[in-house]
């Protein structure tokens, strides 16, 4: 097998410094942008072709990076992970692209080849997102970020500020936004079919093994240390965060149930499920979250189920302030009234299923009820009457570019994504306010103007999280 380059301090610090100089205002350009790689270069292909520096190679990357390179408008030229051996599924990508330089440390891919890569896909555990999209953004490359796009609230600041400011492309990995059913969602907002909404039930049953009271019982607190794979760098793969003793319950997978490296099933899910309504109503930042019932909550792991309130404020004319109610884990049952119901042949009254996530749409009329499910899938309304009476604005209709394509588009400058940072920033923090309040588990008041809590300075020191480990500083002050 092709090993990976090793990580060299030398070039370590030579990164660090262009990335320094590129925050402090140099301009570093996409290699595609240049005369090497120009739209009438005799030497370039007739189809333009976008580079890939792939940091995160298995894993979800297993269905990214082919997803980005299906069109065959662009090519992984170099692959970064800490981990050759253990990622789950890497053998896909590794099959599928065998001559893609290889690197552990993503700084050391983007430091030797950089000239070589237009954009950078980021699919990685949560909490190393930030420090690889900043680091490529800095560098004037375009950055796809799985979600949720950052395990802090600062992070997402951050890159919604380096997005401004290094004026690349961007997109985060909540497919579902690219899609026939966020573009019907667009339409039943053009037609006043979601005005009025005054309150979202959103929920999402259990997935993942911290909620699953069996498997959770075998972790008490932090997982023991077990033995290495030789073939795992583990100070990488903690990244920014406190290197805690290696075991398998961190990696490759289970990482998302510990508050240190991941975001549990809001930062998880929350992207899929509440995205149209957080963009499309410009829900915005909430003013108040409250922890209903956490059970059994503590700050090492997230709850074997979850049920959190959130409110938003009125943001203008039909859009009235709403209330959002969050459930996850396994009594996630919403009540749907019987007036919702449609008739069946013998006269009784048939209520929808709405099944094992998604959201329900309340207006404050109470004449239907709206539901979305998660991802791409289209929205519905109850009782099924209202939506033939509404069934142009709920047609649907497929797009030519998926969430992947349209990327690589924009960065071919045609088009633009539908989850910029700028959008999906802001749908980030939400999530982000959400794992503090399971963190903390207390009522908590939020200022959206300064984005700080109000008389709560725990809360506010999770905003940006523990201080990042001294080698990873720098990314934290390069916009």
């Amino acid at each position: 097998m092709k090993k990976p380059t090793a990580s060299a301090s030398p070039s370590r610090r030579r990164f660090v410094q262009q990335t320094i100089a590129a925050g402090l205002g140099f301009n570093f350009i996409p290699s595609y942008l240049t005369s090497a790689r120009a739209a009438d270069n005799p030497k370039l292909p007739p189809s333009r072709r976008i580079n890939l520096g792939c940091i995160g190679v298995g894993g979800r990357a297993g269905s990214v990076i082919p997803g980005l390179t299906a069109a065959g408008n662009s090519i992984p030229v170099a692959f970064a992970d800490v981990d050759f051996a253990m990622a789950k599924g890497i053998e896909k990508n590794l099959k599928a692209f065998p001559d893609v330089k290889r690197f552990q440390d993503f700084r050391e891919m983007l430091d030797k080849m950089g000239n070589d890569i237009d954009a950078v896909s980021v699919v990685t555990p949560d909490h190393t997102h930030f420090v690889a999209a900043i680091s490529a953004m800095a560098l004037g490359k375009h950055v796809y970020v799985e979600k949720p796009l950052t395990h802090t609230f600062e992070e997402a600041e951050i890159l919604m500020r380096a997005e401004k400011k290094f004026k690349v492309v961007t997109q985060m990995g909540n497919q579902g936004h690219t899609s026939a059913g966020a573009e019907q969602f667009k339409q039943m907002l053009a037609a006043g079919i979601v005005d009025d909404i005054v309150k979202i039930d959103a929920w999402k049953s259990p997935s993942l093994w911290f909620m699953n009271a069996a498997e959770r019982a075998l972790v008490k607190g932090y997982p023991a240390e077990e033995p290495k794979p030789e073939t795992l760098n583990w100070d990488l793969w903690c990244g920014p965060q406190e290197v805690k003793p290696y075991s398998k319950m961190y990696h490759p997978f289970n990482w998302r149930g510990f508050h240190l490296y991941g975001g549990g099933m809001f930062g998880d899910w929350g992207a899929h499920i509440i995205d149209f309504a957080h963009d499309h109503l410009k829900l915005g930042l909430p003013t108040r979250i409250t922890p209903l019932a956490l059970a059994d909550y503590n700050q090492i792991s997230y709850p074997l189920s979850s049920d959190i309130r959130f409110e938003f404020p009125a943001r203008g004319e039909k859009m009235p302030a709403v209330e959002l109610h969050w459930k996850a884990g396994s009594d996630i049952k919403f009540d749907i009234e019987e007036k919702y119901g449609d008739p069946a042949p013998d006269g009784k009254v048939v209520i929808p299923n709405p099944g094992n996530a998604g959201s329900l749409l309340h207006r404050k009329q109470g004449d239907y009820l709206v539901q979305r499910g998660s991802h791409d899938r289209h929205s519905l309304l109850y009782p099924r009457a209202k939506m033939v009476e509404r069934k142009d604005a709920m047609g649907l209709h497929p797009l030519e570019r998926n969430h992947f394509n349209s990327f690589i588009q924009a960065c071919m400058g045609e088009g633009k994504t539908e989850s910029p940072f700028s959008v999906s920033g802001l749908l980030t923090q939400v999530l982000n306010l959400g794992t503090i309040a399971e963190y903390l588990n207390v009522d908590l008041k939020f200022d959206p103007a300064t984005k700080r809590f109000i008389g709560n300075d725990e809360a506010n020191a999770r905003l940006a999280g523990p201080p990042p480990r001294a080698e990873w500083a720098e990314c934290y002050k390069l916009a």
